[in-house]
């Protein structure tokens, strides 16, 4: 189970914050009435959502990582990450921050197991990295996305190495580019031509995406990937490297770090067989339909139930309060937030949740590390869907914090450090304050850990001093809560306003002609991942059990 530190001061949480946390986790029974009567929940839920978002300035914001100033270009070209606050480049002036290295020692795991969540099973962190994986990419000359394989040692601020890694391929868009491709050419491969299905292939009695290569070698780039997928994605440096018999067991996905993890590859999975589900039962439904409209209808179904996911499943886990989030796009139309999405580099930040891998994981029987689940796509299909998100729902994750990064993932902290320098962000108190917390002037009101307050002293000296990404991740975790405080505010602030805006719940858009009759039913009866799971598996009589929460 994760530590409790009862020590920390919470003088510095905010009288406001501290009410609104406690009015939401206490009176359970007042809660429970109001979700009984469906008008009052629907205004408490736009309330509450809005009070979330509206803690920051709205969209557009004024800058991006193309430069320190606002111009026509940085605030119309997305092809730069979005930020929430300008860059700060006298904070991140060479030899103000400590040395990397001791950074990341405040992420090294100082027990010999795990700290465990006490809330979330492994399917939370691969769902996350799942999902986020669509929309937070970062230009690497690797091939990776939001986690570049470098050291982050290299390429100074300003060079034109540097300058391409504050750059992004997302569409910014909730769009499942996972299952469906960043650029419509991707899309157009992964397309079979016919119902408007995805290609796919049986393995044991289940389906499953194509095979992606066709002969792959033991020398990167020596691969021959198959004639009608070649260019869906640019594979990874990691995946150019991994053994013959690895390669010829990857799918074809649509992006880069598709085969990265089994979890990933589960959902994709899962996706996969949901898109073709629906298409046979939209073309029954109207067998005049084309293969192009049947492809385009059942897309648009399945984000729109992927979005709805994640607000009231996804969401509601993560969040420790009584009400519970429900799906009502329609509710925000006239709101100032109601803006074009755009990718911030700070969201991407809050989201690398490494530690929440566990450094073993159980499978089939018996622990096996963690990097064995990678590009090992066998694991999947040995054991079939069902089973394997049974499997995930029933192991604890990491808990996310400090000191709990599996040694193999660390390397992927010193790349998020070394990024969050190259994208000059501000100091951790500077975020705090943007986000209505009041400024922590003591070590120990950022946790009640006394070792991790000695640490954070010793190598940052002053709490003005700390950066972004440690700070965020040094705070204890909130009472049934899945996260702490400040990651849950900024996931608060951008989950609900990138997942509203999507065109397909615009109130003209979000109706029954968009996703037609059968697409329409599908969205309405599915609020959970354990649904879309028990409709495309192979019947067994029992029922499956896929889950965020433990217990």
């Amino acid at each position: 189970m994760a530590p409790t530190f009862p020590g920390r001061d919470k003088s510095r949480d905010g009288f406001a914050n501290r009410c609104e946390l406690y009015s939401l986790t206490h009176f359970g029974w007042l809660w429970r009435l109001v979700q009984k009567h469906d008008a009052l929940a629907r205004w408490v839920n736009r309330k509450l959502i809005n009070q979330a978002v509206y803690k920051v300035p709205t969209r557009p914001r004024p800058f991006s990582t193309m430069a320190e100033y606002s111009s026509w270009d940085s605030l119309t070209d997305r092809s730069w990450l979005g930020r929430h606050l300008p860059a700060d480049p006298d904070f991140n002036r060479p030899g103000t921050l400590p040395p990397i290295d001791k950074v990341v020692d405040l992420f090294r795991m100082r027990s010999a197991a795990d700290l465990l969540s006490p809330k979330s099973t492994v399917l939370f962190p691969y769902f996350v990295q799942w999902f986020s994986d669509g929309f937070l990419r970062v230009t690497s000359d690797a091939g990776d996305d939001k986690s570049v394989d470098r050291n982050g040692d290299d390429g100074a601020p300003g060079t034109a190495d540097a300058r391409a890694r504050l750059r992004t391929t997302s569409n910014h868009q909730i769009d499942l580019s996972t299952v469906y491709g960043i650029t419509s050419a991707a899309t157009r491969k992964l397309r079979s031509g016919t119902g408007g299905r995805l290609k796919s292939q049986t393995i044991n009695g289940e389906e499953y995406p194509p095979f992606y290569y066709q002969e792959p070698r033991a020398y990167p780039g020596d691969d021959v990937i198959a004639a009608d997928l070649d260019g869906v994605y640019r594979p990874s440096l990691l995946e150019r490297h991994q053994p013959p018999e690895r390669k010829a067991t990857l799918f074809a996905t649509g992006v880069d770090r598709g085969n990265v993890h089994i979890g990933f590859v589960a959902l994709n999975t899962l996706c996969l067989r949901e898109h073709n589900r629906l298409c046979g039962l939209i073309a029954e439904r109207h067998p005049d339909w084309d293969d192009e409209r049947l492809f385009q209808t059942a897309r648009n179904t399945l984000i729109a139930i992927v979005g709805r996911i994640v607000v009231e499943e996804y969401i509601n886990h993560i969040a420790p309060y009584h009400f519970e989030f429900v799906f009502d796009p329609v509710a925000f139309q006239n709101e100032r937030w109601y803006r074009l999405n755009w990718m911030t580099v700070e969201f991407s930040m809050v989201y690398r949740w490494h530690m929440a891998l566990p450094g073993l994981l159980h499978h089939g029987g018996v622990d096996i590390p963690m990097p064995q689940s990678m590009f090992n796509n066998t694991m999947l299909t040995d054991m079939g869907l069902a089973a394997f998100f049974e499997e995930a729902s029933s192991q604890p994750a990491g808990r996310i914090g400090v000191h709990n990064t599996p040694d193999f993932l660390l390397h992927l902290e010193r790349t998020t450090i070394a990024w969050g320098r190259e994208t000059q962000l501000a100091s951790y108190n500077d975020y705090r304050e943007y986000c209505r917390f009041p400024r922590v002037t003591d070590f120990n009101q950022i946790t009640g850990d006394a070792g991790v307050q000695r640490q954070l002293a010793g190598i940052y000296g002053h709490v003005d001093k700390i950066e972004f990404y440690p700070g965020l991740m040094a705070e204890d975790v909130r009472p049934g809560s899945a996260l702490p405080p400040l990651v849950g505010r900024l996931i608060g602030i951008d989950a609900f306003s990138q997942v509203y805006t999507s065109p397909l719940f615009a109130e003209h858009i979000f109706n029954e002609r968009t996703f037609s009759d059968v697409g329409w039913k599908a969205i309405q009866d599915t609020r959970t991942l354990e649904q879309l799971v028990r409709r495309n598996v192979p019947a067994s009589g029992r029922k499956v059990r896929v889950t965020f929460q433990r217990g």
